[in-house]
This record gives structure tokens, sequence and C-alpha cells, in this order.
């Protein structure tokens, strides 16, 4: 009996051992530079519950943290930047580029009221030159239809929690924002290579000329009975191209696929300046694009129906595109397609 009872005891006893440091492995090693930090900490919460000041500071130090999960950036729990994104992004990008937008809207109300649209001086001889071909005009289009998708769901996601929110409830914002989030993911990659093509196919008759130089220096004459002559583009249509499809149009694409694509493991930092680029852009762009589609619809007789059905009036082209029109009559440009009834008082050239 004793031996057994010896046996048992040693193994319990054994046991008992192994218990003991398992538990003593798996127990956190505190130090006393931690404790008297946590002590710290409580004692602070309780005579100053919201001084969140020592947290941050450690936070924005840039040291280390731990995490299970591999990857850039993934030691980084909190990233402070993002307050800095946040601030402005809801700062100074929606402020004033908003303000821009509204005041640009109401000067081009008040040109409109004060000016009018600008009609032909003469009268129309009823006679129709191609200005814009079957190919010109469906570029351009897609160019245009995809840019006014982007910029309407843009200016939802940019302003929508601060005007649209407030005046139609959470429910149907929700729905809204969520609508022009996915239009703008989706259409954004379509756009950039509307831009694309925009540029390869219209860059030739953008070329700078001598006569846009002096038509600059006379753009005034643009709104009055005798234009500068230019040729098939004006030097401000030129612009537009050059600043607008090129430059703006290019970097607001390149913006937009950083944003668009996360899996290329950017950094968030590198994805808040992207928004910021794509943001500012994308308003420049939009006060650009103000200008050139009142000038196209409303504000100039005869424009927008060059670029829908291609064709214009002699005597449209003759005043606002004279060497132009002096290259078509003379035959060194071709102006002519096969017959379209579809176009209203079409005649031959």
């Amino acid at each position: 009996m004793t031996a057994p009872f010896v046996r048992m005891a040693a193994t319990l006893a054994s046991s008992l051992l192994l218990a003991a440091s398992i538990a003593s492995a798996q127990s956190p090693v505190v130090n006393s530079q931690e404790a008297t930090a946590a002590k710290q900490e409580a004692q602070r919460q309780t005579t100053q519950p919201f001084n969140n000041a020592p947290i941050w500071h450690e936070v924005r130090s840039g040291a280390p943290q731990v995490t299970t999960v591999t990857g850039r950036e993934t030691n980084i729990l909190i990233q402070p930047q993002g307050e800095t994104w946040r601030a402005i992004r809801n700062g100074q990008i929606a402020v004033w580029g908003g303000w821009a937008l509204v005041v640009i809207l109401l000067a081009l109300a008040a040109f409109y009221w004060i000016k009018g649209e600008i009609d032909l001086h003469e009268p129309p001889t009823g006679r129709k030159i191609l200005r814009f071909g079957v190919l010109d005009r469906t570029v351009h289009w897609a160019t245009a239809i995809s840019f006014v998708i982007l910029a309407v769901s843009g200016l939802v996601m940019l302003f929508g929690k601060s005007v649209l929110l407030p005046l139609i409830g959470p429910t149907l914002f929700s729905w809204l924002a969520t609508l022009a989030k996915n239009l703008h993911n989706f259409v954004g990659p379509l756009f950039a290579v509307c831009i694309v093509l925009m540029i390869v196919h219209f860059v030739k008759d953008n070329l700078p000329e001598r006569a846009d130089w002096q038509w600059l220096r006379k753009i005034g004459s643009a709104f009055s009975e005798h234009e500068v002559p230019s040729g098939k583009l004006n030097a401000l249509e030129k612009l537009w191209f050059w600043a607008g499809a090129c430059v703006l149009g290019i970097v607001v694409s390149a913006a937009g696929f950083v944003l668009d694509f996360p899996n290329f493991d950017q950094t968030r930092q590198t994805m808040q300046l992207a928004h910021m680029v794509h943001s500012v852009g994308a308003i420049l762009f939009m006060l650009g694009a103000l200008g050139h589609i009142y000038i196209g619809t409303i504000g100039m007789t005869g424009a927008y129906e060059g670029m829908r059905h291609g064709y214009v009036d002699e005597t449209w082209a003759k005043e606002h595109h004279r060497y132009w029109y002096e290259d078509v009559k003379a035959g060194k440009v071709a102006a002519d397609e096969p017959a379209d009834s579809s176009v209203p008082g079409r005649k031959p050239a």
C-alpha cells in the first residue's frame, strides 16, 4: 500500500510543478517601468479623464507597434497623418473648391444675363460644312458623358455629407452616396481611356500656330462683331485641350488609379496624397469644363449643332474660324461625307 501511494504522490507533485512552469512561461513579464507607466496612466484617467495627450504623443512618436498582420505599414496601428488629410479634405479643398465652383457658375449666369447668346452677325446661308466627323463626335461625347458622371458622383462624395445629408436625410443619402461611389470607381478607368483617345485623335488639330498668339492678344474679339480669324480650333480651345485633357486629365486619371486599385501595396499616406491631388485636379477640370460647356451649348449659336450633328453653317464657319473656312473653300481641307438625312437643313458645301 505504501509504494503505490508514494508513486501517486510523486506523480501529482510532478504535474503541479509542470503546470506551474507552463503558467510562469505564459505570464507576461512586467518590468518596473511598465508598471509605473500603467499606474501613472490610471491616476491620470482619474484626475484628468479627457486628457489623451500621452497616448497621442506615443502614437505620433513613429515607434513600431505590435500586430500579427504582415505587409507594409502593418506595424502602424494608428496613422496620425490621416487627421491632417481629413482636415485638408474637409477644409481647404472642400471650402475653396466649393466656392470656386459657385463663383464660376454665378459669373457665367451673369455673363449670359448681360450678353446673352453670341449670335451670328450675318444671316445663315443654309449651306453646311462638315466640322466634326463621326469618329470626332464619338470620342468627344464618350469623354464628355464619362466626365459628367464622374463630376456629379465626385461632388456627391466631396460635398454630400455637409450639403445633401441635412437636406435629404441619412437613408436616401446613404443610397445616393453608395451609387456615386460605385459609379465613380467603375467609370473612372473608362474616362482615362477616353482621355488617351481624345489626345491621340485631336492632337493634330491643336498644334500651336502663329495666328493663335494674335487671337489670344485680342481674346475679347470672340464676343464682339469682328472676331480675330483662327483655324479649325481657336487658341482658347487649344489651351483647354492642352491644359484640360492633356495635363489635368492625365493627372486626375493617374491619381484616380492609385485610389481605385489599392492592391498595388501603396501606403495610406500615398493614397491620401493621391486623393488631394485627385480632388484639386478634378475641381480645376470642372472649372474649365463649365466654361467649355457654356460656350458649346447656350453661349454661342451653332456651336452645339457642330458637335451634335457635325455640320455648321458657312456663315458660322466664316465668322468664328475664318482661316479654316478659307481652307475648306480652297479645297485644302476635306469637309464632306456621305449624305445624312438626319441633319436638319443640310445642303452640300
